[in-house]
């Protein structure tokens, strides 16, 4: 993915397709070829940005990262000195909309999970969760730099945790998406807020 804050109109479009066809097809039946005719992209155009589907839709749950981190950015700003709710808030509602097993990012990730026997798929999948992990790292360091949360806070550890819990949640959606009891995003947000003070 490009490393600049501005994608490419063309890549943009590449992702916005290939969610449209997760979502009608599948993961699995989503091929670059159905990309490459309803984008209107040669095929050039599109192996210019990905060597292959399994990194583009590395490259779609990268985006989703740092669309959330965009926003959260935003939520922070607009939040009150040394308040944590509103940002935390943001983050539960964004854990919660990820897990959901209908949610594009949740298929693409159980997808690539399944392929993990492959090492291509398993280095994007390790790239993703350094990615992640260091971007909840971020969000924490910056609640402790505005007083939101505690300095004693390991926040490498913190933010190892709070994978571990999103992880967690996307298996149990996708396993048991019918199965009664479900982490609601009240439960999500307490369990972050009390975390973290």
């Amino acid at each position: 993915m490009p490393d600049s804050p501005n994608v490419s109109a063309s890549f943009q479009l590449i992702l916005d397709t290939a969610e449209q066809l997760i979502q009608e097809k599948g993961c699995r039946q989503t091929t670059l070829q159905d990309i490459i005719d309803r984008s209107g992209l040669s095929k050039g155009a599109i192996y210019h940005y990905v060597s292959g589907k399994d990194e583009l839709f590395g490259l779609i749950l990268k985006s989703k990262v740092v669309a959330m981190n965009e926003q959260f950015g935003s939520v922070v700003a607009g939040s009150s000195p040394k308040d944590a709710a509103g940002p935390i808030r943001f983050i539960a509602q964004g854990m919660a909309s990820q897990t959901d097993h209908q949610e594009i990012s949740n298929k693409i990730f159980t997808y690539l999970l399944s392929q993990i026997d492959n090492p291509k798929v398993a280095n994007i999948l390790r790239e993703l969760y350094a990615f992640s992990l260091q971007t909840a790292k971020q969000w924490i360091e910056t609640g402790q730099k505005a007083g939101a949360i505690p300095t004693s806070v390991d926040a490498g550890k913190m933010a190892s945790i709070f994978m571990v819990f999103l992880y967690g949640l996307r298996v149990q959606n996708v396993v048991a998406q019918d199965a009664g009891e479900r982490v609601e995003l009240n439960d999500i947000f307490r369990f972050i807020f009390r975390t973290l003070q």
